[in-house]
């Protein structure tokens, strides 16, 4: 599946140009291909909201009878039409798609890295693709990453990689190459890495911010670097879109110690994908945040559409009565 996202990805971007507005463009694709599920899916959940009274009494009335308990609450969910299991597919699909995506953005990232530390070694020209604030998207948007890549990040890159990479290069990229010592046995991070530090235009690309070098953490130092890649914007953003899509989802009844479990996933994805997003390529974190908004948007639009459905189910059977 990564090499069919990749291939999407790389399909988009020949006819609209831009990495950036591809991966909008193709973030609202899967996102739209994933709706009719979705929408069948927070239905269900919203059903099970309904009948948690009833749930509830149940609980309490069987309590020291668990057999007993299920039998009642299996039930209940047959006369409701309720699946207690209805927004466990989607949720597992779009987490599927999400380290897919993962994968694929580190594929990707890492071959236009490649490539623009061979331009630099081959041309001395340096020549990033830009989007918005950031001035490199394969590059994480922070300031504690330099525009060029880094060894953290050349370190990452994998040998099939390289190997890739190296087989694409042409004859002439390849005796420039050699002039560093460097062919296709010995095409790694280490090699490229210490090939760049021979280069002032390296040199000069990786100055710490005079003002503030770096921040002391208790556990580690963060550098800051003069000619940084961005300033934590989408990150930050990630951050506070996941939190605003987990209060718009619905929530499942809780029931021993599912709700203490709920508030602790409220906190950790928010944190877990600032802490990702700050690591890892801008791509994929745009990926991340409009992924985020559609789906918190999604979530509005269908509460309203949800409570629109049942207050005229509700107006329809007040009618009947009468």
């Amino acid at each position: 599946m990564n090499a069919l996202l990749t291939n999407i990805l790389y399909g988009i971007n020949s006819v609209i140009g831009s990495y950036g507005w591809s991966m909008i463009i193709f973030t609202l694709f899967v996102k739209l291909l994933m709706l009719p599920l979705d929408y069948k899916s927070r239905k269900g959940m919203r059903k099970t909201q309904l009948i948690q009274p009833e749930m509830q009494r149940l609980q309490k009335k069987y309590a020291n009878d668990k057999e007993k308990l299920n039998q009642k609450m299996a039930e209940l969910y047959r006369k409701e039409g309720v699946s207690p299991m209805s927004g466990c597919l989607p949720m597992l699909l779009s987490m599927v798609v999400l380290w897919c995506m993962w994968g694929a953005m580190r594929t990707v990232a890492n071959m236009e890295l490649a490539r623009q530390c061979v331009d630099v070694l081959t041309t001395g020209n340096i020549e990033f693709e830009g989007f918005l604030w950031m001035k490199n998207i394969w590059m994480p948007d922070s300031p504690f990453t330099p525009v060029i890549a880094d060894q953290k990040s050349l370190m990452m890159i994998q040998p099939k990689d390289w190997a890739a990479v190296f087989a694409a290069l042409t004859p002439d990229q390849v005796t420039a190459l050699a002039g560093f010592n460097i062919d296709a046995a010995n095409f790694n991070g280490d090699t490229v890495f210490a090939a760049l530090q021979t280069l002032p235009l390296y040199a000069e690309q990786t100055q710490l911010w005079s003002f503030m070098p770096a921040v002391n953490l208790i556990i580690t130092q963060l550098k800051i670097y003069a000619n940084n890649n961005g300033w934590f914007i989408l990150p930050v953003l990630s951050a506070v879109t996941q939190y605003l899509m987990t209060l718009s989802q619905p929530q499942q009844p809780a029931a021993n110690g599912q709700n203490s479990t709920g508030q602790f996933m409220k906190y950790f994805f928010p944190l877990f994908s600032l802490w990702i997003c700050s690591s890892y390529n801008a791509l994929f974190s745009l990926y991340w945040v409009i992924s985020n908004v559609f789906a918190w948007i999604q979530s509005v639009v269908l509460n309203k559409v949800f409570e629109n459905m049942e207050k005229k189910e509700k107006s329809n059977k007040e009618e009947n009565l009468k």
